[in-house]
């Protein structure tokens, strides 16, 4: 599926969107360019699950955890992953469980140590904004494509 953004806020309200759709424990990449739109729809995805704080992009800390409504959401960026045994290292796995909505941008830098990705959402310019196009890879993936 492939829908196109004409704005920030239209990249806004389809995090909100698929927001509406995730039930816990998915796992959502993030791919695309620097400047996509990436942290974009992260922040109103988290928006529209109640977090009222700034969204900042994770690039130098990694990950940046939020716990909205008893639910445990991890943000990360792993632009500057020069190794997937880092993530490894940082205990990857103790994040992304059957409860926990994870969401990785640049999750290339991860290969064969990330779990594997419920939907991914690949942004990228076009003449008019941005380009969004949504690959489910599970039922889960499914469920949220089955919202638009």
């Amino acid at each position: 599926m492939l829908l196109k953004l004409e704005n920030e806020a239209e990249t806004v309200a389809l995090g909100a969107k698929v927001a509406a759709a995730l039930q816990g424990g998915e796992m959502i990449y993030l791919s695309g360019e620097l400047g996509a739109g990436k942290t974009t729809f992260v922040r109103g995805l988290l928006n529209a699950l109640g977090h009222t704080g700034k969204v900042k992009s994770p690039t130098y800390t990694l990950v940046e955890p939020y716990s909205i409504n008893e639910k445990n959401i991890y943000h990360f960026d792993l632009y500057r992953i020069n190794d997937p045994e880092e993530l490894e290292a940082m205990g990857i796995r103790d994040y992304c469980d059957d409860a926990s909505i994870c969401l990785f941008e640049w999750p290339e830098q991860g290969e064969d140590v990330l779990p594997a990705a419920d939907i991914i959402l690949s942004l990228s310019h076009s003449d008019l904004g941005r380009e969004v196009k949504f690959e489910s890879k599970s039922p889960k993936g499914d469920n949220i494509l089955s919202h638009f």
